[in-house]
């Protein structure tokens, strides 16, 4: 796919354009923390590329679309003890992480259900344009942490000031406004107001060390802005396990504060419960009468075994009622596969032993850098084929999205242009509890972008990068 502009560029340009670029990202804290070189008086931007990449604007609009769509599917799912207990049943038996949030399910549900049941999903499901099928296809649904709404929204006017310095403002018409920062952070704010107490605060949830920082405070600044009664406190899972605890009525409290909300932005990897401390806390947060964000049962209907099961035949139709809903979300799956000791696992081990660069291998994990690809999946496969850790994973027709290019542009180093490809995240909010849905919107969308040669292409590992939509008209997301 072409750039949005002829690339590459004369040096004297490039060097200029790069310069204004990166003054823009540093002064409207498009930044995080860096992990060589922590600092907690210091940023550096984020990797971002210099210019927005195209997308096809009717796939664009399908997946902005069909966001809430997707929002209501899994508000149910995460609803669905039976669906939920069933698709995960092979899985908590060998995946101790997956097993120990399932415990946790199966306390609260056995204490008569949550005490609090209005609980807030922020949502987002990412694609990539597949030029197999000449459309989007649904890469995952995160349903905890989905990060980087804030930060790509600001930088949708740094790519908008940079076009219209390179001397392109006919462009600017199709790069589309981001209101994620805003929708992500009225989400929180509405559970507050549901909540109804006003000296109760809103909790991050946060990493012991946190580099995306400026991604989770311009949340906090905005929720300020929106709401400027409501405090923000931020807490690790360590300090509220040493410090928090519930009254009579379930109402959590830490250092003198009620949490009226619980925003998790951690809590979604294992060695983030060091000890034992920390899964307790997240059994005294399930219990306690706080709004969650998560739940404990979005957090579970989020993870990879579940999306592998609603892609089987039959499985939307139990959740989505409108005939035109089941098709829409069914065209964007791709094929997803059990690796479970039965036949058709035994099936889905045998293709993949076959052929491993058909495919991606996952994990029930969130976070990335997890996947297993290509010739790495035979033997990793082959050591695992008799043991019952096979239930852990799903395995995922490996997506072709359109290779383009872009210049890539990083803290210390100098503008690079190289081939890419973009996944694109379309974020959405759902409130509401097992009876029905308060609240459900789409507010925003983010592009990464990753070296197309590259499996993983995490931002702060140095093979991604953050990045912008630039709409184009096409009737397919590749070159014919």
């Amino acid at each position: 796919m072409d750039p949005c502009i002829p690339l590459p560029i004369p040096n004297e340009q490039l060097e200029d354009l790069v310069e204004k670029a990166k003054d823009y990202a540093l002064m409207h804290g498009i930044c995080m923390r860096q992990k060589d070189k922590f600092d907690r008086d210091a940023l550096h931007f984020a990797p971002f590329v210099l210019f927005p990449t195209p997308f096809p604007r009717d796939e664009y609009r399908k997946s902005v679309e069909l966001q809430t769509v997707l929002n209501e599917l899994m508000h149910k799912v995460a609803h669905d003890y039976d669906f939920l207990k069933e698709t995960l049943n092979h899985t908590i038996k060998v995946d101790e992480f997956t097993g120990r949030l399932w415990n946790i399910y199966e306390t609260i549900m056995g204490e008569g259900g949550p005490t609090q049941e209005v609980e807030v999903g922020l949502f987002r499901s990412d694609y990539f344009c597949c030029c197999g099928s000449k459309g989007i296809k649904q890469v995952e649904f995160n349903t905890i942490a989905s990060s980087f709404g804030c930060v790509t929204s600001k930088l949708v006017q740094l790519h908008k000031y940079v076009v219209a310095e390179a001397g392109h403002s006919e462009l600017l018409k199709d790069i589309p406004d981001n209101g994620a920062l805003e929708g992500l952070a009225g989400g929180l704010v509405e559970a507050w107001k549901i909540y109804n107490k006003p000296k109760s605060a809103i909790l991050f949830l946060v990493e012991d060390v946190t580099y995306n920082v400026c991604d989770q405070k311009f949340h906090e600044f905005e929720i300020r802005k929106q709401c400027p009664e409501v405090f923000v406190i931020r807490k690790t899972l360590t300090e509220l396990a040493n410090r928090a605890q519930l009254n009579q009525d379930k109402s959590l409290w830490i250092d003198g504060h009620e949490v009226g909300v619980v925003y998790m932005r951690c809590g979604y990897h294992p060695d983030q419960y060091p000890t034992e401390k920390e899964w307790e806390a997240r059994l005294l947060m399930e219990r306690s009468l706080a709004i969650k964000c998560p739940s404990i049962n979005y957090h579970l209907a989020g993870t990879k075994k579940v999306q592998q099961e609603l892609a089987k035949p039959g499985q939307v139709e139990k959740f989505l009622g409108y005939k035109a809903q089941i098709e829409s979300v069914r065209d964007i799956f791709t094929g997803l596969y059990s690796l479970d000791h039965d036949e058709a696992g035994d099936k889905s081990y045998d293709a993949a032993i076959a052929n491993p660069d058909r495919f991606v291998l996952k994990p029930q994990r969130e976070g990335g850098g997890n996947n297993v690809y290509g010739e790495d999946i035979k033997p990793f496969l082959e050591n695992i084929k008799d043991s019952e850790e096979r239930n852990a994973y799903i395995l995922m027709d490996r997506i072709q999205p359109p290779v383009t290019t872009n210049y890539m542009v990083r803290p210390g180093q100098e503008a690079k242009l190289v081939n890419v490809i973009s996944e694109l995240g379309i974020f959405g909010y759902v409130i509401g509890d097992k009876n029905r849905i308060i609240t459900n919107k789409q507010v925003g969308q983010m592009l990464r972008t990753k070296l197309s040669h590259v499996d993983e292409g995490g931002v702060a590992a140095g093979l991604g990068a953050l990045d912008s939509v630039y709409l184009v008209d096409a009737g397919s997301c590749c070159s014919t």
